[in-house]
C-alpha cells in the first residue's frame, strides 16, 4: 500500500498550519509533523479507522490525531488522505 494526499488535505495542513503559527511557529509546525506522519500506521493496518457509511458505496474512513480528525480512502492498494481538521472546528 501507499499513502497519496490529496490537493484538499495539503491545503488543510497549510490552513492549520498558518492558524497556529500565528501563536507559536514552533508548535505549529510540530503539529504538521505529527499530522503528516500519524498516516504511516494506515500501511499496516488500512482499516483502522472507523467507516463513514455516508460515504457508501466508498470506503471512506476517520481517525483521531490528537485533536484532529483525518478522513481518507481506501482505493485497491492506495490510501489517499482527503481532509484534516480540528475538532472544534464547525464543520
Amino acid at each position: 500500500m501507499e499513502i497519496k494526499w490529496t490537493s484538499k488535505a495539503l491545503s488543510d495542513l497549510s490552513r492549520l498550519y498558518d492558524f497556529l503559527a500565528l501563536v507559536n511557529k514552533q508548535a505549529a509546525a510540530k503539529t504538521v509533523q505529527s499530522l503528516t506522519s500519524s498516516p504511516a500506521s494506515l500501511l499496516e493496518n488500512p482499516r483502522l479507522g472507523e467507516r463513514l457509511e455516508a460515504f457508501d458505496p466508498r470506503e471512506v474512513r476517520k481517525i483521531l490525531i490528537g485533536q484532529y480528525e483525518m478522513r481518507y480512502e481506501i482505493q485497491n492498494s492506495t490510501i489517499y488522505i482527503l481532509r484534516l481538521w480540528h475538532t472544534r472546528e464547525d464543520r
